[in-house]
C-alpha cells in the first residue's frame, strides 16, 4: 500500500532503520507527537497499513488502587493503537478526530497490556476517498495472561483541515 501522508511517509522512513530500533523510533515518534501517551509509556510494536499493535506495560505512574493497570490507561491505550492506524491514512488536509469510545471494563487486568488494532480494505478506502466520515474499530486489549480484560470499540471521524468560508 502506497503511503499518502506525512505520517505513512515518516513510519516508512522509520521501517527503513535497523530493525532492532524501529520500535523504539515508532515509539519516539507518537510519544512526542501524543505527548499523554508518551507520558503513560505506550509503546510501538508494530505498525502498518492494516493493524497497528501497541503495549502499556504496568508502570507505577499507570497503575490503579489495586496495582494493575488503570482504566484511563487501557483506554489511552486503546485510542492510541486505533487512532495512529487511522491517522496512517487520513489525507494532510483532513484532521482525525476521536468522536467516541465505548468501553466494557469485564475482568480484572494483570501485567502488560498489548492492544490490537485493525482496518479492512473497505475502511482504508473510505477514509482515503471521503471528504468526511467515520470509522468503527473494536481494539482487542489482552493483557500479559491472554485475557481481554475490556471490551473497546473506538469511533473515529475525520473531517477538512479547513472550515468552509460562511457568507
Amino acid at each position: 500500500m502506497q503511503a499518502t501522508n506525512k505520517l505513512a511517509r515518516l513510519v516508512g522512513k522509520i521501517y527503513q532503520a535497523p530493525t532492532f530500533l524501529q520500535s523504539w523510533l515508532l515509539s519516539q515518534l507518537f510519544g512526542r507527537a501524543v505527548k499523554f501517551s508518551g507520558t503513560a509509556g505506550i509503546k510501538i510494536r508494530q505498525l502498518d497499513f492494516q493493524q497497528a499493535v501497541l503495549v502499556q506495560g504496568n508502570f507505577r505512574k499507570v497503575q490503579n488502587h489495586i496495582g494493575s493497570v488503570h482504566a484511563a490507561a487501557m483506554s489511552l491505550l486503546g485510542e492510541s493503537a486505533s487512532g495512529f492506524l487511522v491517522g496512517m491514512h487520513v489525507p494532510d488536509d483532513r484532521l482525525p478526530l476521536l468522536k467516541s469510545m465505548h468501553l466494557d471494563y469485564v475482568k480484572r487486568a494483570t501485567g502488560t497490556l498489548t492492544a490490537v488494532a485493525s482496518l479492512t480494505e473497505e475502511q482504508i478506502q473510505q477514509i482515503r476517498d471521503q471528504e468526511k466520515g467515520e470509522v468503527r474499530i473494536k481494539v482487542q486489549i489482552n493483557d500479559q495472561l491472554g485475557i481481554e480484560p475490556v471490551i473497546a470499540e473506538y469511533v473515529w471521524a475525520w473531517v477538512p483541515k479547513q472550515r468552509p468560508k460562511s457568507n
